[in-house]
Parts: C-alpha cells; sequence; structure tokens
C-alpha cells in the first residue's frame, strides 16, 4: 500500500478559529442540497437566449448573486455566452465571457468517468469489493469488504460524509487536508445504514474512488484526470489546482460567502481545495462543462457497456430536485416539457453551478459567483433555469 495511506491519528479539523468576517460555511458545500416544485418559466420570450438573458437578471437582481454565467450549446455545437452582474463587487469589474470558476461536486462526474475507463480495461470491477482494491483501508464505521465500487459512486455505501464534520469554513481555508485525514474524519462517526440497504449523498464516496484510481494505476488522480478526460476532449480551460494552488489560473469572476449579520459578501475566491479533492476540486469553465458532458452522454469517453452503467439510476430526490435519480456520477432530472437532462452541478465557498444537456446533445451550465446564496430561495432558480433553456426553442 503506498504510504501516503497508511493508517494515521485520526484528525478533528478546529471549529470557530476562523479569519474575522467570514461567517461559517457548511462544509457539504458542494453536496447540492436544493428542492422546491418546477416553477413557472420566466415570462414571453422570443427564444432560449431571452429566457438565459432574463434567468441572469434574476438571478443577480432577486437572489443577489454578484454575478451569474451561462453558456448554452445547441445539438449542432453552436455555443452562447451569457453573464450579468459583477466579477468584483468592489471594483464593479465586468464578467468574463465564460469566466473560470470552482466547479465543485462536477468533479465528481470526472472521477467516475476515469473509474469506469478502469472497468472497461478491466482492471476494477464494479460489483467488487472495495477491500480488494484498498485492503484494510475502511474499517470503524463501515467495512470495506461489504461496500463495493458501484456503491460508492452511486452513493449507497452508507459511508458518512466527512464534509458533514469539517466545521467552520475560515479554519480550513488555507489549510491542505490529505485524503486520510478526511478519511479518518468520516470513519469515526456512525454510518447512516448498512452499504446498498439507502441512499445519501456522501463526499466519502468520491474521496475513496480517488484513492481507488491512485492505487489501481500507480499514479496521481490529478493526472489520470487530466490525461483520461481533460486533455482527451480538449478541454483548455479545466484543471485539478495542485497542492498550494490557491488562486484561479485565467480570467474569473470572484467567489463570496454571506458574512456577519447584516450578509455583506466576503471574497473566498482563494482557497485550498485540497480538502474538495477528487469529490470537487476541479475549476472549469461553463463551456468545458458542457463539452465535457456533452461528449460523456455523447460516448467520446466511455464505451457503450460503461456508460450504460453510468445511466443506470436509482432514486435520490431526498435533497436533490424532485425526481432526480443518480446514476455512477451522474443525475438525471426531470423536464417539464417532458424527457430528462443529464449532468451534476456542484457548490463549493463561493460559487454554484448546475449542468443539464439532453440525448440530443444540447446543453446549458449556469454559475453564479456566491455560496452559500446572498438570498436563499426554495427552488433553486439556477437549476430551474436549466429546465426552462433546454424546453424552450432557440
Amino acid at each position: 500500500m503506498p504510504e501516503r495511506l497508511r493508517r494515521s491519528p485520526r484528525v478533528r479539523v478546529p471549529s470557530g478559529t476562523g479569519r474575522r468576517g467570514i461567517a461559517t460555511v457548511a462544509a457539504a458545500a458542494f453536496a447540492l442540497t436544493v428542492s422546491g416544485a418546477l416553477p413557472t418559466p420566466p415570462g414571453p420570450a422570443r427564444g432560449s437566449g431571452d429566457v438565459v438573458r432574463e434567468g441572469l437578471r434574476r438571478l443577480v437582481r432577486d437572489d443577489r448573486f454578484p454575478a451569474a454565467l451561462a453558456t448554452t450549446t445547441g445539438h449542432d455545437g453552436r455555443t452562447d455566452t451569457y453573464a450579468a452582474g459583477v466579477a468584483d463587487v468592489t471594483t464593479g469589474a465586468q464578467v468574463p465571457a465564460d469566466g473560470q470558476v470552482r466547479a465543485g461536486s462536477n468533479t465528481k462526474a470526472f472521477t467516475a468517468t476515469v473509474v469506469l475507463q478502469l472497468v472497461g480495461e478491466g482492471r476494477i470491477a464494479l460489483d467488487a469489493p472495495l477491500e480488494r482494491y484498498l485492503p484494510k483501508l475502511v474499517r470503524g464505521a463501515a467495512d470495506g469488504r461489504r461496500i463495493t465500487v458501484r456503491q460508492l459512486l452511486q452513493h449507497t455505501s452508507g459511508l458518512p460524509n466527512y464534509t458533514d464534520f469539517l466545521g467552520d469554513f475560515a479554519a480550513y481555508r488555507h489549510t491542505h487536508l490529505t485524503p486520510r485525514a478526511l478519511l479518518d474524519l468520516a470513519l469515526a462517526h456512525r454510518a447512516p445504514f448498512a452499504p446498498g440497504t439507502g441512499w445519501s449523498y456522501s463526499n466519502t464516496n468520491y474521496l475513496l474512488a480517488g484513492l481507488l484510481v491512485e492505487k489501481v494505476t500507480g499514479r496521481p488522480l490529478a493526472e489520470q484526470l487530466t490525461q483520461r478526460v481533460i486533455d482527451r476532449i480538449g478541454l483548455r480551460h479545466t484543471y485539478v489546482p495542485g497542492a498550494g494552488d490557491e488562486r484561479l489560473r485565467e480570467a474569473h469572476p470572484e467567489g463570496y460567502v454571506p458574512s456577519g449579520p447584516t450578509g455583506a459578501l466576503a471574497d473566498v475566491t482563494e482557497l485550498d481545495p485540497a480538502w474538495a479533492g477528487a469529490a470537487g476540486a476541479l475549476v472549469s469553465t461553463p463551456g468545458d462543462l458542457n463539452r465535457f458532458f456533452r461528449a460523456l452522454l455523447g460516448g467520446a469517453l466511455l464505451r457503450p457497456a460503461e456508460l450504460a452503467e453510468m445511466r443506470r439510476t436509482v432514486p435520490a430526490d431526498a435533497g436533490l430536485w424532485p425526481g432526480a435519480r443518480y446514476g455512477l456520477g451522474l443525475i438525471s432530472t426531470p423536464l417539464r416539457c417532458g424527457g430528462v437532462m443529464w449532468g451534476h452541478g456542484g457548490d463549493i465557498p463561493g460559487y454554484r453551478t448546475r449542468t443539464g444537456v439532453t440525448v440530443d446533445g444540447r446543453a446549458v451550465t449556469v454559475a453564479v459567483t456566491a455560496d452559500p446564496a446572498p438570498a436563499p430561495v426554495t427552488p433553486d432558480h439556477a437549476l430551474s433555469l436549466l429546465d426552462a433553456t433546454l424546453c424552450t426553442k432557440r
């Protein structure tokens, strides 16, 4: 077993020791918690571009996000970008077209894709116990001998969610937390259910999926994500941050969290995303996320057998969108006009993204630049904008 996977003393990340002015942020931020019925789409519009523009204006005006960005892609590959608000609340700078954002849990779809590629190569078996690949690693609240690889990717393992126990975001914002420490944190808590008997979104599943990729390939996860996905389909603005890589590399809007009793916005653009890791550390743009999900659903990254496994879903609307179902790193969500959209989405301090692709290749990604939301609302208007856009003709 590689040195980094040896057991270490259990680590508890302290809370209440963060910088003054930044409110406590739920560590499960990239865990996608939205609910509510499908809303009525925006008022009369001439086409999808009008719907997107009005939707972004509402996100800035009514939900008080500093900026909102969107990229749409037609079934013919035509791409349009949109933006509203300001990139920086202090300077009032213009929002860069298709700017970089932290993509949060969209990372899970990338990680799951690499695991499934390894399944297709015969190096991993979906229904094999985790113990086969990571022996004696998972003990305590859960047992790796009873958890399968499929259950990790589908959130049916019953593993406790380590981000529920991280505490005050300000305390670990600039701390490089290792997978071993985060896993120990999770395994110190009781499992919510036995493997295969329920569904619960847990970032610990993807922390382990990342360790699985590294053990099987003998190479860093970031390298595998880059070579097998990012470079393969030409995602020019997407990357996995390295150790201590806290800044966004290209043009981007700043990311914020509400702070203090007045809800003033604190800039948290710079952070060490190691705590998000294989579950949520990716940096991307709305355009690149569209390209990724179109390529994935179009069969450019997985063989038909593995893509079919990825699209085998279980009910997952508890904590997600009503009617949502979870596959292997992929979410299907019903559209009000019929059919479903596929994608994932993600929340991480400072940014929130929502992604959706239809079977005919139409795609839309919406990103906003605060998480938690400055004005919490139900339903999630960024997600409902995907539905309104995909259900409107150009």
